[in-house]
This record gives structure tokens, sequence and C-alpha cells, in this order.
């Protein structure tokens, strides 16, 4: 819960130095995320999910109309900026973006550096097994 891990390498929301957490809006969505980053070769044993909670009293920011390459790969300079947009400015704590794994699901970025983020709150975290038979 920090964006560092993020930071390393960029992605598809933020680039490389830029920290920033990514979060799925269902556990499928995780799974799915994460299993586009892996091989079988690369899967851990064992994986934590962690289930968060963002109070109703923060705005959740849309991202807005994209440019037509946004879930291209490799990703692009324009769906980064507007990751990195978020903290810099530091205007919204979080920002919903749509999923390139799985059409019509949404994550949602969170800044770890905004004066709100002291309000999410970490509800649970326990084992998630991920299906072998996905690899």
């Amino acid at each position: 819960m920090s964006g560092k891990g993020a930071s390393i390498r960029g992605g598809r929301w933020n680039s490389s130095g830029i920290e920033l957490i990514y979060a799925a809006s269902n556990r499928a969505l995780a799974m799915s995320e994460v299993a586009v980053h892996i091989t079988f070769q690369m899967m851990p044993n064992q994986y934590w999910i962690i289930e968060i909670e963002i109070p109703d009293n923060i705005v959740i920011n849309s991202c807005g109309e994209l440019p037509s390459d946004w879930n291209s790969f490799p990703y692009n300079d324009a769906t980064r900026k507007i990751g990195d947009s978020l903290v810099h400015e530091n205007k919204y704590l979080a920002l919903k973006v749509p999923s390139a794994v799985v059409q019509k699901e949404w994550n949602v970025l969170i800044n770890p550096f905004h004066r709100d983020f002291k309000q999410v709150k970490i509800l649970n975290t326990e084992p998630f097994q991920l299906d072998r038979r996905l690899f």
C-alpha cells in the first residue's frame, strides 16, 4: 500500500519513479490483472489479497476520454501521463480507469500522497491461491 512497486518500472498508468497504487474493483479482476503479467515459471506459491475500503465521502474521479490506443501494449505515454498527473496535481485520492484485461471492468488508481490516503482502510488480508490451470 505504498505505490513503490509500481514505481520501479512504471505501468500502463504511471511512469517509472511515480508511486501509484493499482487496485481492482473485485477479486476476479485482480487475479486477471496479475495473470497477464506472469508465466507459470514465475508464479509464486502464494499471493495475498488485500481488501480495502475507500470511504463513501471521498470522490473517486473518472479518467474521462481516453486516446483510442489507451489499451495498447507496450504502454503509451498518454495513459502514463494520466496516472502521473493524479500524483503530481494531488487533487484527487483516486481515479477510476478501465481494465485493459477485462472489458467493461474497472480498476482504481490510488495516490498514496493525497491528504485523504489515511482514510483508506485495510479491511482484510488473506492468502489467495491462483489456480495453476490459468498458466
